[in-house]
């Protein structure tokens, strides 16, 4: 079962089986700005030790009205290299990569991060 959310501003995460789930509820084209927001908040609010081994991630942008004029990849990276240090120690570990954009109910950015068995 998940723990409960962790986070007063735009990032809150919480612990699930295996890893750990991120939520940003902002969506902008710079995806350079969600490193240092995501870095500071892991510094800050959320203290994780990083692991070693594969982990298999998931970002899913969720977004109302039209799609958004960002790049996945370069997205992706980003959250990745913010998550670096915090959940696992490089992200040459990641295994797997899943991304997606889909319509949603809000404007928003989940990151799940579980390590493989």
């Amino acid at each position: 079962m998940p723990g409960e959310w962790i986070g007063r501003g735009k990032v809150r995460a919480r612990e699930i089986s295996g890893g750990v789930e991120v939520a940003i509820d902002e969506i902008t084209t710079q995806a350079r700005i969600y490193k240092p927001l995501v870095y500071e908040f892991f510094r800050k609010e959320f203290a994780l030790r990083p692991r070693w081994g594969d982990f298999e991630v998931a970002i899913v942008l969720e977004h109302r009205g039209a799609a958004p004029g960002l790049d996945l990849d370069n997205l992706a990276k980003a959250l990745l290299d913010a998550l670096k240090g915090h959940v696992f120690f490089d992200d040459a570990q990641i295994a797997l990569l899943l991304c997606e954009r889909r319509g949603g109910e809000r404007d928003r950015i989940i990151v799940r991060a579980v390590k493989r068995d």
